[in-house]
């Protein structure tokens, strides 16, 4: 992973309190997101902000 990726997770995670970031993913609809951590990701390489 990118490091600059991996530093700006590391501060949302700090400014979220490590809430799941799936509720406020651009992606959180129908099938879109497949990946096996959602509903309660804590870290995503494809999350956007809606």
């Amino acid at each position: 992973m990118n490091p600059i990726r991996r530093f700006l997770q590391a501060i949302r995670s700090l400014l979220t309190g490590g809430a799941p970031l799936c509720d406020k993913c651009k992606y959180d609809y129908g099938n879109v997101c497949t990946r096996p951590e959602r509903p309660n990701a804590r870290s995503c390489p494809d999350y956007r902000r809606k």
